[in-house]
């Protein structure tokens, strides 16, 4: 099997857990996935199977789409519903909020931003996880980071944006479109800052990962209960679907061969619509993928970077 399963992730497992349970159930050693969950988050994590594993590094810088809620009254040392409530953030006055106020606030985190990654992520400095220091109670500085939110708008349910809590906590249901990289707890954490109370993340869905959407997503338990047969027809995305997003030249059968071998495929300055240095699908007349090239304005000529047909 070589392509990409696309998963719902359910609350409880860490993405690594997800990888663990769909090599055990398909019987294939290669697996990997192109953009981490947090364990209490849910929704859809591509998971790339096989020689496809190798296109990784062309599926994750895409684009991002989360459900969330976010809870307004205190904040917790990880930015999410697993942290402990830090001291002296607890507010009752959430229920004072305009809808205008809260709405110019998300407006403020729109656009080019930067964001500092939480000490509780699974970013490295200095080869250790930022996590693995945050449990030892470490705290290191972190340098910000260039993010896009594309979109951030409230998404009432009933037509009230605000939903009080028993506790005098109030919830905010929102919808964010963004960059790789982007923490969605950090924009939690950001927009309870703009309104001047304690903010955490307790629901997170992510309902889009590039062009693959949660309606294309399987449930490990509907993974387990198909025959390989029967994954393969309907639910294996093809690794040149999977890269649908890249220009693509067709080979010939001479070209083919070549490309699996390595050598350069020179190209007309016409062929293709892309700057130097930009990936290329290569791929054979009937649509299956034989390798992702860079093209080389200068020598008018793709080198063929990955190679996933076999010899």
């Amino acid at each position: 099997m070589n392509g990409a399963l696309i998963i719902d992730k359910p609350a409880g497992l860490t993405s690594h857990d997800v990888i663990a349970r769909v090599r055990k159930i398909i019987g294939e050693r290669r697996v990997g996935h192109t953009g981490t969950l947090d364990p209490f988050a849910t929704g859809v994590l591509v998971v790339l199977v096989g020689r496809a594993t190798r296109l990784a590094q062309f599926l994750s810088g895409a684009q991002k789409e989360y459900e969330a809620t976010i809870r307004l009254g205190y904040a917790t040392d990880t930015g999410d519903l697993t942290g402990a409530r830090l001291p002296d953030s607890f507010t009752t006055e959430t229920t004072e909020f305009h809808r205008e106020d809260v709405e110019t606030a998300m407006a403020s985190l729109r656009g080019d931003i930067e964001q500092t990654p939480p000490m509780y992520s699974a970013k490295k400095l200095g080869g250790r996880k930022l996590y693995e220091l945050a449990r030892r109670g470490e705290e290191v500085e972190r340098q910000p980071v260039g993010v896009t939110v594309t979109e951030f708008e409230l998404s009432s349910k009933n037509g009230s944006f605000l939903n009080l809590n028993n506790d005098g906590t109030t919830d905010l249901r929102v919808r964010v479109v963004c960059s790789a990289g982007t923490y969605v707890r950090t924009l939690a954490e950001d927009l309870g800052k703009q309104l001047g109370v304690g903010a955490h993340l307790v629901e997170l869905r992510r309902t889009r990962a590039g062009s693959f959407e949660i309606a294309d997503a399987i449930k490990l338990e509907h993974l387990i209960e198909l025959s390989e047969s029967k994954i393969g027809e309907s639910k294996v995305v093809s690794p040149d679907a999977l890269l649908s997003h890249l220009p693509a030249i067709e080979l010939t059968a001479d070209e083919v061969t070549q490309t699996i071998h390595g050598i350069d495929l020179k190209v007309e300055s016409t062929a293709l619509n892309c700057e130097g240095g930009a990936a290329v699908r290569l791929r054979s007349a009937d649509h299956k993928l034989i390798a992702v090239g860079l093209y080389d304005d200068s020598r008018k000529a793709i080198h063929p970077t990955v190679v996933i047909a076999n010899n």
